[in-house]
């Protein structure tokens, strides 16, 4: 099910999005929720690349709650950015890169090899693929986010979503 408030947030997203001709995908709880996962989402991600991530910042500057800029964390590192819109965080992630096990960075990720379209409400929404977003939990050690998307992608397999 997905929230009424986060429908309408989506849309003005989408509306901007389209019009700045920003490459982007969702991803994260609400990209679950609209492929079928049962999830109940609770912010909106936006991944994008980094050039995305700021353009994204100036188009909803009256919404930015932290300027994007370049962080790194233990597991992550991104241009990273929060808006926040009618009471949604929406989290920017641009050119995102998740650390190796030896250390050293993965290459940002190229968002067309795993892109794939959904239709919500007349819109032509771009998100990662499930298979996809599962490997990206099992690498941050997200482990039961990460069953929760198998389980999912088992019934899909099996014609029950």
């Amino acid at each position: 099910m997905i929230p009424p408030v986060h429908r309408t947030v989506l849309h003005k997203l989408y509306e901007w999005f389209e019009a700045a001709s920003i490459h982007w995908v969702l991803t994260g709880s609400l990209s679950f929720a609209l492929q079928g996962v049962p999830v109940v989402p609770n912010d909106i991600d936006i991944q994008c690349d980094e050039a995305g991530a700021y353009a994204i910042g100036q188009l909803f500057a009256d919404f930015v709650v932290r300027e994007v800029s370049y962080l790194t964390s233990e597991k992550i590192r991104s241009h990273f950015g929060v808006l926040k819109m009618d009471g949604i965080n929406v989290e920017i992630m641009g050119d995102l890169q998740k650390r190796k096990a030896n250390g050293g960075w993965e290459d940002s990720l190229e968002l067309d090899m795993y892109r794939h379209f959904i239709e919500f409400e007349g819109m032509h929404i771009p998100v990662l693929t499930l298979e996809y977003e599962y490997q990206a939990y099992m690498k941050l050690g997200r482990f039961e986010r990460a069953q929760i998307l198998m389980n999912a992608m088992q019934k899909r397999a099996r014609g029950k979503i």
